[in-house]
This record gives C-alpha cells, sequence and structure tokens, in this order.
C-alpha cells in the first residue's frame, strides 16, 4: 500500500469518527434519546475534561494502567517461557496440547468468583485474573510459532551442529516472533478489559469503579467519558505495539 493510499484510508476512518460523532450529537440535541441515558459528546466531553481538572479521572485511569501492564506484563512473560518450553518439545506439544485446548476457552470473567472465594475482593485477585486472562494469547502464539518452524531449517542446524538453546533462540525464536507479537496486542486487550470488569466486581478503584459509580447514579456525562477514555487507552496502546512491532520485525519487509 502506498503513502497515497494509506492517507486516504485514515482521511475515511477519520471522516467515518467524525459521521458518527454528529449523528450522536444530533440525537442528543432532538432529545430522541432521553439525557438520562444518552447526553451529547459535548457534555460527556465536559465531563472528561472535569474528571482530569479534579484529578479523580486522573488517579482512577492510572489504577486501571496499572493493572493492565502489570498483569499484561505478568502474562507475556510467562506465557512466553512457558510457550517456548512447550513449544520445542513435540511430546509436550502432543501431551499437554489436548489439556490447554480444554482451559482455552474458559471465560476469565466466570472465574472470578472463584478468585475472589480464594483471594477475597483485594487487588491481587484483580491482578490475578487478568494476568489468567491474558496469558494464553501469547502462550498458544508461541507454540504455534515454534511448531511451525520450517524443518528444513531444524535440519541444516543439526547439520551445523548447534545446541538445543542456539537452535531455540536462533531459529525457532525469531520464527515464532511475528505469531507472539500479534498476540501480545491482543493479550493487551484482554487486559484492559478484565481489568474494568475486575474493579466493577470487586470495587477495587479505577476506570471500572468510574463507570460503576456513574451508572448508579445515572451521571450519564460520566459513564461515558469512561466509557471514552477506555476506547482511547485500548486505541493508544495498540498504535504503540503496532509501532513497536513493525521496528521489531524490520527484517521480514521486503
Amino acid at each position: 500500500m502506498t503513502r497515497l493510499e494509506r492517507l486516504g484510508w485514515t482521511a475515511a476512518s477519520i471522516l467515518v469518527g467524525l459521521s458518527f460523532l454528529a449523528l450522536w450529537q444530533y440525537v442528543a440535541w432532538r432529545g430522541l434519546v432521553s439525557p438520562v441515558f444518552l447526553p451529547g459528546p459535548d457534555k460527556a466531553w465536559a465531563a472528561l475534561a472535569d474528571g482530569f481538572r479534579s484529578g479523580v479521572l486522573t488517579q482512577r485511569t492510572l489504577a486501571t494502567l496499572q493493572r493492565m501492564f502489570i498483569g499484561w506484563v505478568l502474562a507475556s512473560i510467562g506465557g512466553v517461557a512457558l510457550g517456548m518450553l512447550i513449544g520445542a518439545s513435540p511430546t509436550a506439544r502432543a501431551y499437554l496440547g489436548p489439556t490447554l485446548e480444554f482451559i482455552r476457552p474458559l471465560p476469565s470473567s466466570a472465574l472470578i468468583p472463584i478468585a475472589i472465594a480464594f483471594f477475597g475482593l483485594s487487588k491481587s485477585m484483580v491482578l490475578g485474573v487478568v494476568a489468567f486472562g491474558s496469558v494464553w494469547p501469547m502462550l498458544l502464539a508461541t507454540i504455534h510459532g515454534f511448531a511451525a518452524t520450517e524443518p528444513r531449517l531444524l535440519e541444516v542446524a543439526r547439520i551445523l551442529g548447534l545446541s538445543r538453546l542456539q537452535v531455540i533462540f536462533r531459529i525457532c525464536l525469531p520464527n515464532a516472533m511475528p505469531d507472539i507479537l500479534a498476540a501480545m496486542r491482543l493479550g493487551l486487550t484482554v487486559a484492559l478489559i478484565l481489568s474494568v470488569v475486575g474493579e466493577i466486581l470487586a470495587f477495587q478503584g479505577g476506570l471500572g469503579s468510574h463507570i460503576l459509580e456513574a451508572s448508579r447514579a445515572f451521571r450519564s456525562p460520566q459513564l461515558f467519558a469512561g466509557v471514552i477514555l477506555l476506547g482511547a487507552i485500548g486505541l493508544v496502546s495498540n498504535l504503540i505495539l503496532t509501532v513497536i512491532e513493525g521496528r521489531i520485525l524490520r527484517w521480514r519487509q521486503p
């Protein structure tokens, strides 16, 4: 895709977003939906600005970002490390594959009551759920990347007399890196979602608690301000990881 084509797609995306905002503002102005449930984007933006001026949204945003980032880092380290151990061994893949496929579809939010029973309504409970829920994309992507290593490369490694560690870090890991980086972007999104869900259920502060408080008090501008902020966090974090992924995988570009 040429630079002109990328600019065209970017402009089209911005135009769609502005059209959505205009439609939202029109519905709010005409009162087609009660303002108790749907404030205009102007009121949501005002609530967002007021929240940052008072410091409330700043504090709660930082709390959510901290849980999301720590849980994601733990999941990334654990998922990649465990995936390398399993992916490097065909025997381990054969024995552990069915078990992993059984556990993977379990929704992490459904495990929150079990986590509450063990850890209570604590920050550790929320962090554990975030790490557990976001580990699966990295784990399975690493296993798949190792399993998909070209057999001829492994044959060349044997001819050259490379050790097992050299094969893992010089051949298998670079081969799996595109899958791992894509999975890390997905895992970060899952970490954000689970951070908010955990904050809502355990009421541990953060944007999840902010949204819950606003909904219970029928303060729709504050509620929508929290939702908009969550969307912005997801967008910015994904863009950052996309840039990092592009730099790491420059060797794949023609």
